[in-house]
């Protein structure tokens, strides 16, 4: 009711009470007349509108100012209306109400019913809804009638009104429902209503937005507590029960509502899309809090995860076979996903698998959402994975339990399922098929009822199968007992049959497909391809041709034949043959405000076969590509180059860049979630969607490899890393998407809180494991080749990622990596830790630098990232070798770590300085060092730097390049051994204070390094002994030596350190005839020389108490020449000058400790004629360089003439050159095979061939021993002139030739000489002495010389020698058995017809059938034990042999025996 103008009622009355005083003398007879007035014009809908405008605070006196009260005077008024119709007054309040609401949801604009109202219907709605509450408070307004009256409205209420009486708490929502008089019209009503609400999100303003947002959430809140009530609430009456019904209509249709805009998703229906999108707002467990019990909440929840599993199962099993690669994660509708994301909020890991399992049991589902719903939970979840594989065990339990098909087919469907989202979230379908059927333990081994079980299932499957997994079940097929091999016989007849009809060919399939891959099979082209590219990464390790390539060329002839040679020959622009390192000259890396460039210049290409080439050249020369073939390929490349050339292009391989842009604007978008918190829950759906690009950038997802495709090493060529070209580019967008998105991520939070985004990150590439050679053999390029070029910020991002790297480690298999000619022998695969540890090398004063800042910077990120683990877990995370090289680096580069810490243990490094290129490396790392925590994880036994480590990271530096002085580098080098580690317990690393355990530990490390590494541009060889190191050992030898004098009583000998830790190392070695072993020991041996040499003289030579006199203890070193240095000694008998001087320079010095110098000298003398032999005949043939150092020594130690043996050495020198020089008589001494060696020297330096044979002429009758010695030294020289003319200066045919005249001059002499040749242990005479002298090598090829000597044997002989037959059928069978094992080989500079070992034997077996006719019987007895070995090896000379050692009568009863 409005006045004049459209002023209201109140606006009326405050006016008169400020014009005029009131005629009227109270309150009562003016209230009177206000009725009266009312009743003649009365309209009470609009009384209800103008007086619920009460509120406003502008009105100021007037009737307020009377003391009327507006509630008070329309609740009269209603009063007096009520007592005239005969009705209640709150009936009639909430009659007309209704009224006012209907008639405000009717006055729209809009000319279809829309769930929000204007502005002024709102502004009416308002004024309604004050009025109510005033009538509420006076108790005249009926709830529950306007409640029952609203469902009366001809026009069901607009929702916003509906949500304002709600929210007034004037007719809740739950109250309008219990009156409804109709469940379903209620239902219809609401979710028509929220639908629209829903479809109008979309185009309204904000404000309107934020309405609609508190509509849906005050709604769903009620929805929830009506809907799913707590058991107590269960009894209430029927009223309440049908809310509770309408509420879970509601939640069903809505929900039904979502599920069918997710099948129209594809069909681009945006709009749709985007209300159903708005609905799941729904499920945000935030909006619930305290409002909602929580048991209420994982009600509705499970409820509604279970309404979608099992909504429409429309689909049957082998639709889901066929199917389900389309239902992975990132195909999957996004508006499932985000569904399955929100309700799965509510659960843990394993209670959502629970519900799943549970779901799967008990309803019929549909297999789209449940497998949909296993890839989400897998991809976002990482505990998904065991959890998946706990259930898949329990699936296949029950399965084979009790022959349950479904329990089966489920199982399956989960692991493909699971397996289709990657090996970075889930095991290979091809794996987990094998581990659970691919051994006599798994389910289906028990019986064979269960055999067939699984073969019936499998072959139920088959009609559905795509290809990929029939090739797995024929690669790997089931294990099954030899007795039942014929149900997997006809099941892999049924696979392939299908395979034939899928027109693949298990024939075609690739070396190295990917059985793992859930798509179609790859076209035979492409996969060839693969297998080309796989093929030559396996060869340029190897250097073999790749086993599978050998077998395909066998047992695969169409495959190889027809597609992969064409693929391996295709033609390409090859200019002098070229092999690339590719590295790109600048991979541009960008932020928003820094821009990054990895400098990196393309490396100059060798003029050297590339490795497709030099693989190309190793199949022709093994006969595996047809020549013609061949000649089609040259002539391809040299047209492509002539047209190349013509067009003045390139010919590159053209990619398509559309994949790699999408994969390079799917990190881009990745970045942009790490660095909101707000989005992390978005981050694993984002990646799964990078690695969906990346795969399909590769061309799949991941390799198999010939043995074993899930756990085989990565293989790295370290010297020269290899990265495919299709890989190249991949390799580093990822690098550098992930050194951009460290850097965003880092501009807002500090590592600690930046999430698990760069971890799933690396994770998700660890999981495409095709990539890992070319992303490890990158870093590689990287870390190792050009990091000292590294920018800061790329040193950082790097040390990040290799964090990250080794945090996957369970996903990385192990790292074969390759040193090249540094490394003597393959080492043990590396963990990746390991592999990225071994590649920061300190070589340099560059290579410090950068892994000192690497190091830092690496340990920094690690220490603040991970720093809430608990102790345990934080430790299981660092890279042992990352500790270990900055325990190594900042002591040698910082004097203030080397010393006590000072109180500054708990200065902080700033990870945001650690990008700064001002930053002083030595200041961070020193920072580090000094945090209380580093130097806690330096406590730990794992982290410990211990001294050999110490000692190997030392020795691989390069003295004039080291980033220390010569006078620094000692100063640390004492503090390293002196302070550090030689007091330290072992326990720490240390040596207890032990100076054997240190110079046992140096001698190893300086050997271990020597075999190791070759120091190649640093001036060092494998050879070289570290000068600086050995000059330390050199010290602790002497401070070894620094012993109180021995009295009676004492111990017997002192220890001698250093030859026990040589003869330690090798005692662990066996003594194989592999090539490997016998280089190693030989090379193992000159480095134990050199260290002997190199160290002080008299540590070769001990003391010791015996009887009532100190005497000299050669021992040790006698046994360690017998037992190893022999075997690297000149020409076979004689070991090196250097060690032999170094001998008898400690012989004579050690000499002082006795109390007759001479006496104990010439008693060492006298022994070693019997105990080790060889050093005489060293002596002996060094004797002219050895004897003017030896006198000098003697003369200046004790001025006295020699020492009685040296003396008589000294004569036989003399003697032997008399005796070639002047014709003077040679007295022929005691042992003859001493005074052979001195003469036999003085003839190889002094003498011709000729003077020679005059000189044997010349010999007295006793002279026999002394030729039969000087036979043995000649025929080890004609070995030596055999294995190595070179190395050790002698000819073979002079040799030869020199050997037959002393064997003429014994024949002469009547003189037996066989025993030479006989074992060691049959002769206790010269011969044994002159044998075990040799070294073991030129002892085993004493057959070659006898050999060589065959021709000039004599008829009398066989006559004289009885057991020369034996002996020269030994020498020949054992001629045999060396040529079978290689060791007689023609050198490549000589004459092979000369020398040719074939023609040798057939010498030798020409003598022995000539020669056995005419052999005495007496001969033949000694050579039975031979012919066993004989038949084995020249069937025909054991035949010969056997025919004449028979007896005459034998033979005659044999002829008579014929008759018959």
């Amino acid at each position: 009711m409005a006045g004049a103008g459209g002023r209201s009622w109140r606006d009326l009355l405050a006016g008169r009470a400020r014009k005029r005083k009131s005629s009227l003398g109270s309150e009562a007879e003016l209230q009177e007349a206000a009725l009266r007035l009312l009743d003649r014009h009365q309209n009470l809908g609009d009384l209800l509108l103008e007086v619920g405008d009460s509120a406003k605070p502008d009105v100021q006196d007037g009737a307020e100012h009377q003391g009327v009260s507006p509630g008070s005077f329309i609740v009269s008024v209603l009063q007096e209306q009520a007592s005239k119709l005969g009705v209640p007054t709150a009936t009639l309040a909430a009659k007309n109400a209704i009224a006012n609401v209907e008639r405000i949801c009717q006055d729209s604009a809009s000319p279809s019913r829309v769930p929000l109202l204007n502005s002024d219907q709102r502004k009416r709605l308002s004024c309604l809804l004050q009025t109510v509450k005033d009538l509420l408070a006076n108790n005249v307004f009926c709830r529950s009638l306007f409640c029952q009256e609203m469902w009366k409205m001809k026009e069901p209420p607009v929702l916003e009104a509906v949500w304002h009486l709600h929210s007034a708490d004037i007719a809740g929502l739950a109250e309008l429902l219990e009156r409804s008089p109709a469940g379903p019209a209620a239902v219809e009503w609401l979710c028509s209503s929220l639908c629209g609400l829903c479809e109008q999100a979309g185009d309204i303003p904000c404000g309107d937005m934020e309405l609609a947002q508190r509509i849906l959430s005050d709604f769903a809140i009620v929805f929830l507590q009506n809907g799913f009530e707590q058991a107590s609430e269960l009894g209430r009456k029927v009223e309440f029960q049908k809310v509770s019904y309408i509420c879970r209509a509601v939640l069903q249709r809505m929900l039904a509502w979502v599920l069918d805009a997710v099948g129209k998703e594809k069909q681009e229906d945006v709009s749709m899309v985007q209300a159903a999108r708005f609905w799941l707002n729904v499920f945000n467990v935030s909006l619930y809090g305290s409002v909602a019990h929580p048991d209420s909440l994982r009600q509705f929840f499970r409820h509604t995860l279970t309404e979608v599993l099992t909504y429409n199962p429309v689909l049957k099993v082998s639709d889901a076979i066929q199917m389900q690669k389309e239902w992975s994660f990132t195909r999957t509708s996004p508006l499932l996903t985000a569904l399955y994301r929100k309700l799965l909020v509510a659960f843990s890991v394993k209670e959502s698998i629970c519900q799943l399992q549970q779901v799967l049991e008990t309803h019929e589902v549909n297999w789209q959402h449940v497998l949909s719903c296993v890839s989400t939970l897998v991809v976002c979840q990482a505990e998904a994975e065991q959890l998946f594989k706990d259930l898949l065990s329990h699936l296949l339990l029950k399965a084979f339990g009790n022959y349950d098909m479904e329990n089966m087919i489920t199982a399956f469907l989960i692991a493909r399922q699971a397996a289709l989202e990657g090996p970075a979230v889930f095991m290979p379908y091809s794996e987990w098929f094998k581990a659970s059927f691919g051994n006599a333990g798994g389910h289906h081994g028990s019986s064979k009822k269960t055999l067939v079980f699984l073969f019936e299932f499998l072959s139920e499957l088959v009609p559905f199968e795509a290809a990929p997994y029939l090739k797995v079940h024929i690669m790997y097929p089931p294990f099954v007992p030899t007795k039942h091999r014929s149900l997997l016989l006809e099941y892999i007849t049924l696979a392939k049959t299908r395979l034939a009809d899928l027109k693949v060919a298990i024939e075609d399939m690739g070396l190295y497909e990917d059985l793992s891959a859930a798509d179609e099979a790859v076209q035979p082209q492409a996969q060839a391809l693969r297998d080309v590219e796989k093929a030559l990464q396996i060869f340029e390790n190897t250097k073999k041709i790749p086993t599978s390539v050998i077998e395909a060329s066998i047992f695969r002839r169409p495959y190889y034949t027809s597609w992969f040679l064409p693929a391996l020959l295709r033609p390409r622009v090859v200019s002098t043959w070229l092999f690339s390192l590719p590295l790109p000259s600048a991979v541009c890396l960008c932020t928003d405000n820094l821009p990054l460039t990895w400098p990196f210049p393309l490396l100059q290409l060798p003029k050297t076969p590339d490795g497709h080439m030099a693989f190309i050249d190793s199949l022709k020369r093994a006969d595996k590509i047809p020549s013609n073939l061949y000649s089609t390929y040259l002539q391809a490349c040299q047209a492509m180059k002539e047209k190349v050339l013509q067009d003045d292009s390139k010919a590159e391989p053209s990619h398509s860049k559309e994949p790699f842009e999408q994969l390079k604007a799917e990190l881009a978008e990745l970045r942009t979630l790490v660095v909101d918190q707000a989005q992390w829950e978005d981050v694993a759906a984002q990646l799964a969607a990078v690695s969906d690009r990346l795969r399909g950038v590769l061309g799949d997802s991941s390799e198999d490899n010939e043995a074993a495709p899930f756990n085989s090493p990565v293989q790295v060529a370290v010297p020269g890393p290899r990265l495919a070209p299709c890989h190249q580019s991949v390799v580093d967008l990822l690098l550098t998407s992930f050194c951009q998105t460290l850097l965003a991520a880092s501009s807002f939070n500090p590592p600690d809180r930046q999430g698990p985004c760069l971890s799933l990150l690396v994770k998700m590439m660890c999981g495409h494991r095709n990539l890992l050679p070319a992303l490890l053999g990158r870093l590689c390029q990287l870390i190792y080749h050009q990091g000292p070029s590294l920018h800061a910020t790329h040193i950082l991002g790097l040390a990040a990622f290799v964090i990250h790297l080794s945090e996957c480690r369970a996903l990385i298999p192990g790292v074969e990596a390759d040193f090249g000619v540094s490394q003597a022998v393959p080492g043990k695969a590396l963990s990746v830790s390991e592999y990225w540890s071994s590649l920061l090398v300190c070589r340099t004063e560059e290579s410090f630098a950068f892994c000192l800042r690497f190091c830092t910077a690496a340990a920094a990120y690690l220490m603040c990232k991970f720093s809430s683990c608990s102790h345990e877990e934080f430790c299981a995370l660092i890279p042992p070798g990352l500790i270990k090289k900055l325990q190594y680096l900042v002591p040698r580069l910082s004097l203030e770590a080397r010393g006590i810490l000072c109180q500054e243990a708990n200065t902080a490094l700033s990870w945001t300085s650690l990008s700064c290129p001002s930053l002083n490396d030595r200041r961070a790392s020193l920072c580090l060092w000094r945090q209380a925590q580093f130097q806690e994880l330096l406590k730990e036994k794992a982290f410990q730097l211990s001294f050999r480590e110490w000692l190997l990271m030392e020795l691989e530096v390069c003295p004039e390049k080291d980033i220390l002085s010569a006078s620094e580098r000692q100063d640390f080098h004492y503090w390293a051994i002196y302070q550090r580690y030689l007091p330290a317990p072992s326990a720490a690393g240390g040596c207890d204070g032990d100076l054997e355990k240190a110079c046992g530990v140096i001698i190893n490390a300086i050997l271990d390094s020597s075999q190791r590494l070759d120091l190649g541009g640093c001036g060092q060889s494998k050879m070289s002994v570290s000068p600086e190191i050995l000059c330390r050992l050199q010290e602790l030898v002497l401070e070894l030596r620094c012993r109180p004098k021995l009295f009676p009583g004492c111990s017997p000998a002192r220890r001698h350190v250093v030859l026990e830790v040589l003869q330690g190392r090798l005692r662990g070695r066996q003594h194989g005839s592999a090539l490997g072993e016998q280089l190693w020991r030989q090379q193992e041996l000159l480095l134990h020389r050199r260290i002997l040499v190199g160290l002080p003289a008299s540590a070769l030579v001990t003391t010791c108490w015996r009887g009532n006199k100190t005497v000299l203890d050669c021992d040790s070193f006698f046994c360690f020449v017998n037992s190893e240095l022999k075997n690297v000694c000149s020409r076979g008998y004689a070991l090196s000058y250097d060690i032999t001087a170094h001998f008898f320079r400690g012989l004579l010095n050690a000499s002082l400790d006795c109390e007759d110098a001479a006496e104990g000298v010439s008693e060492a003398l006298t022994t070693c004629q019997t105990q080790c032999p060889v050093v005489l005949l060293s002596a002996a043939f060094w004797w002219p360089r050895l004897e003017p150092g030896l006198c000098c020594q003697w003369k200046r130690l004790f001025g006295a003439p020699l020492a009685q043996e040296l003396d008589r050495l000294r004569g036989w020198h003399g003697s032997s050159t008399r005796f070639l020089c002047s014709g003077a008589a040679f007295p022929v001494s005691d042992p003859p095979w001493l005074s052979a060696a001195f003469l036999h020297g003085a003839i190889l330096q002094q003498s011709p061939r000729g003077r020679g044979r005059q000189a044997l002429e010349r010999l007295g009758t006793d002279a026999e021993q002394l030729l039969v010695a000087l036979l043995f030294f000649s025929l080890l020289d004609l070995i030596s002139a055999r294995i190595a003319p070179k190395q050790e200066g002698v000819d073979f045919q002079t040799s030869l030739e020199w050997s037959l005249e002393i064997l003429q001059c014994l024949e002469e002499r009547g003189t037996s000489w066989p025993l030479l040749f006989h074992s060691a242990e049959r002769d206790p005479g010269q011969c044994r002495v002159l044998r075990s002298a040799a070294s073991d090598r030129h002892t085993r090829l004493l057959p070659l010389a006898f050999c060589s000597l065959t021709p000039c044997f004599q008829r009398e002989l066989l006559q004289r020698e009885p057991t020369f037959l034996s002996v020269a059928l030994q020498m020949y069978i054992q001629l045999l058995q060396l040529f079978v094992e290689g060791q007689v080989l023609s050198q490549s500079d000589q004459d092979l017809t000369e020398h040719d070992p074939l023609e040798l034997i057939s010498a030798a077996r020409r003598f022995l059938l000539g020669a056995i006719p005419h052999c005495p019987a007496q001969s033949f007895g000694s050579t039975q034990p031979l012919l066993s070995a004989c038949e084995g090896l020249d069937p025909e000379l054991a035949a010969t042999l056997l025919h004449f050692s028979r007896p005459a009568v034998d033979m005659e009863l044999e002829e008579e025996l014929e008759l018959f």
